[in-house]
């Protein structure tokens, strides 16, 4: 184990995780409440691979997200309350309310939205990557999407086209074992992702998704070797959610012994432990910032629950750009 967990960056990444669960906790109680529309897909338990990935990426390297994206969004650096209004769908959210929780985009730090269709922001990345060679500028964009999503065409096109052209991107795929409610294991002949990524000739590696030193690691090997032109990467991160599909799933596909057993891997419980074996903190710090954390999380909460729904007059409005044609 090297110094990271000893250092600042460390604990930094330990509480962010930590607020993001906070967050996604409250998703399925808003859900049941009927103050979110439509469906909502927490990651409780896989908050270690958004943060880790984000740790190695600027302001300005972009991302392309998946139906599961609140803490791919949040650590990437968007505000809590305006994430939570936008997934109420109301008008202090990044997209006016009219997103939602699968369509949050954030222009301004490199969020190119979240997306509702299963692998479109495999393409969406791919084209950031090819705007950022042709323009110069140094930036890199990540794909994130599941194991689910590895299965459609559009990764084997990206693949080749990244490989050939040597675009600056990293390809993180979430491997949390069930696309919906059917196990990798029926849906998947070869279950080493990463021979996908090797047969395209996109350097690909095998990463514990639970571990958020080992995800920052091979993430900034990926986003280094972008940037210096020299292509994709491809990260397979081996996760776990902890919480159904979506709000409201019967989770009669997997049983609650499996779940605990997964527990055990804890990402934030483990990354504590190792921080106060390190000295970085001690039980009782770490006591007053989850407190300080919940405060934070219900500040945003109240945020989105006091902001007002978007005027009916909006409903056509950031339809076409400045200048388009109706």
């Amino acid at each position: 184990m090297s110094s990271y967990v000893a250092t600042q960056q460390g604990l930094a990444g330990l509480e962010l995780m930590a607020k993001i669960r906070e967050f996604e906790r409250r998703m399925p109680l808003l859900s049941e409440e009927g103050l979110i529309r439509g469906s909502t897909h927490p990651s409780l338990g896989m908050e270690a691979v958004a943060v880790g990935v984000s740790l190695a990426l600027t302001e300005d390297d972009a991302i392309a997200s998946n139906h599961r994206g609140h803490a791919h969004t949040l650590a990437k650096g968007a505000d809590f309350g305006r994430t939570m209004a936008e997934i109420l769908g109301r008008s202090d959210g990044y997209c006016g309310g009219k997103g939602g929780s699968m369509h949050i985009g954030v222009k301004e730090i490199g969020v190119l939205g979240t997306n509702g269709i299963v692998g479109a922001g495999i393409g969406i990345a791919t084209g950031a990557a090819l705007a950022a060679k042709q323009k110069g500028d140094g930036t890199v964009a990540v794909s994130y999407f599941g194991d689910g999503a590895s299965n459609q065409g559009v990764l084997a096109e990206a693949f080749n086209l990244t490989a050939i052209w040597r675009l600056p991107v990293v390809f993180v795929l979430e491997n949390n074992h069930y696309a919906q409610s059917a196990s990798i294991e029926e849906m998947i002949a070869q279950t080493d992702l990463s021979q996908r990524g090797e047969a395209y000739g996109v350097p690909s590696v095998n990463v514990d998704g639970m571990d958020l030193q080992a995800v920052f690691e091979a993430a900034e090997a990926g986003v280094a070797r972008a940037r210096a032109g020299e292509g994709p990467s491809f990260l397979v991160c081996d996760t776990y959610r902890y919480l159904g599909h979506m709000a409201g799933d019967t989770e009669i596909y997997r049983n609650a012994a499996e779940v605990e057993a997964a527990k055990t891997k804890d990402p934030i419980a483990n990354l504590l432990a190792r921080l106060i074996e390190q000295g970085v903190i001690t039980q009782e710090e770490w006591d007053t910032t989850t407190a300080r954390i919940f405060e934070e999380v219900e500040a945003a909460e109240q945020f989105a629950r006091n902001s007002p729904f978007p005027n009916p007059t909006e409903a056509f409005t950031d339809v076409y750009s400045k200048g388009a044609r109706a």
